[in-house]
Order: C-alpha cells, then structure tokens, then sequence
C-alpha cells in the first residue's frame, strides 16, 4: 500500500489485518520497486497524489515491467471523477474513491486477489 497520508496508511493497515491481509505500507513511491522485490505482493493499493510522485505514472511503470505487470493495482483517490479517465478497458486496474466504505474496499480487494 503505497500512500503519502500516514493516517490513511495506518487506517488501511489496521482495516486489512483485521481481515487477516499481511499488509506492508510505504509513504514514498520511489520505493516501490524496493519492496515489491523483497516482499513480493499479491495486490497493490496505490494513491494517485503522491505528493512527489503521480500514482498513476508509477501504476504505468508497474504494468509495463515484465516482472510486476501481472499484479492487480487499485488506484486510490479523493477525486472521483479519475476514474474513468484512468482506467483503460482491459487494463486490470481498479479504483477506489475516497473517502470509502471498509466493505467496499474488502469487496475490492478479494475481488482483485481472485481475479489475479
């Protein structure tokens, strides 16, 4: 989970192991890469305003390298009207708004994760 607001990072955290998901959160995109190597996840939920970053150009970079274009994305924003400018058909990558509702995100989450 990648996300510059630490209070969404531990919030989303604390909501997805209670629904028993091993969760790895990261406040800057440039690491990434780092993590995705060491821990090797099943689903990314990236935040499209980084701060530093667009969540979007990394979500291109994840999908265009042949060793991680196979994990589902949801990206995540504030900004409602993004996704359907994001999202390309057949594109595998799914969008959450916030503010969410926590089974909306489970719902998400499982659905990508059997999709995968």
């Amino acid at each position: 989970m990648v996300d510059d607001n630490e209070d969404i990072l531990e919030i989303l955290k604390l909501i997805l192991e209670g629904y028993n998901y091993e969760v790895i959160t990261l406040a800057d995109g440039n690491l990434l890469f780092d993590q995705i190597k060491e821990f090797q996840p099943n689903l990314i939920l990236l935040d499209i305003m980084l701060g530093n970053m667009d969540g979007r150009e990394l979500c291109k970079i994840v999908r265009s390298t042949k060793e991680t274009h196979h994990i589902p994305i949801i990206l995540v924003s504030a900004s409602h009207d993004l996704s359907e400018r994001i999202m390309p058909a057949g594109s595998h990558i799914d969008f959450l708004a916030k503010p969410f509702d926590i089974i909306e995100l489970i719902d998400k989450v499982e659905n990508n994760l059997s999709a995968a």
